[in-house]
Parts: structure tokens; C-alpha cells; sequence
């Protein structure tokens, strides 16, 4: 079981990328993610989708829109609304987790595996066989 994060971009049409892939293999989503993290006095939100590997493949992608999205409750990015419309619009839940801030960890690939560890954790994507 291979299961890989791929980053997308932090712009809108990076957003609307991600809904539109979302959209087209709306049979293969298995979660909806924002995860929020802070750094300084700044929070920020990532959005991803966890997709069911096809075939018999053992591939797992979790496309990403890492950290480029400012959250806040009050007033919502427009970015994260376009997000959250689509995962309502196809009928999926979506569940936000508050986690480290990528810029603590020296590689980027580090900071995917420890999100990765958090998934499997909660059970929100398969563990390893």
C-alpha cells in the first residue's frame, strides 16, 4: 500500500483543480480534509481529498492545497468556501483537523509523513498490511 500526498498549488485555480478532480472521480473520494495549523499569530488552512486506489493498484493520492488558505471562522477564505460547497455538493463529509504547521520539519516529505501517521491513526485512510 503505497499512499502518497500530491501537492497542488495555494491558488484558486488550484482550488478549483482539486474540486474538479473531485468531481470526476467522485466514485473514488474517500475523505474530505481541511487541516488548520498555525504559525506565529497566523492560522492557516490546507484542503485535500483522499482517493480509492484503481484497480488492483495499491496507490493511495491525497491531492493537497498545502497551507496557503488563511482560516478563520468569522470570515471564511473564499478558496475554502469553493472547497467546502463541492465536498457538500457531492455529498461527502468533511473533517477538519488541527495539526503542525509544515515549516517545523526540515523536509517536506517528513511533514507528509506525519500526516500520514495522523490518517492512519484515526483510521481515515487504510494502514499498512
Amino acid at each position: 500500500m503505497i499512499q502518497q500526498f500530491i501537492e497542488l498549488g495555494e491558488g484558486y485555480g488550484d482550488v478549483y483543480e482539486l474540486c474538479e478532480l473531485m468531481k470526476t472521480n467522485k466514485r473514488r473520494i474517500s475523505r474530505t480534509f481541511v487541516f488548520t495549523a498555525t504559525i506565529g499569530d497566523k492560522k492557516v488552512a490546507s484542503i485535500a481529498t483522499a482517493f480509492e486506489p484503481v484497480g488492483d493498484s495499491k496507490f493511495t493520492p491525497i491531492y493537497i492545497c498545502r497551507e496557503g488558505i488563511p482560516y478563520s471562522t468569522e470570515k471564511p477564505s473564499k478558496r475554502l468556501e469553493i472547497f467546502e460547497e463541492t465536498v457538500k455538493e457531492l455529498d461527502q463529509l468533511l473533517i477538519t483537523l488541527d495539526v503542525k504547521h509544515s515549516s517545523i520539519y526540515a523536509e517536506k516529505d517528513l511533514y507528509y509523513q506525519y500526516l500520514i501517521g495522523i490518517l492512519r491513526l484515526y483510521h481515515y485512510i487504510p494502514s499498512l498490511h
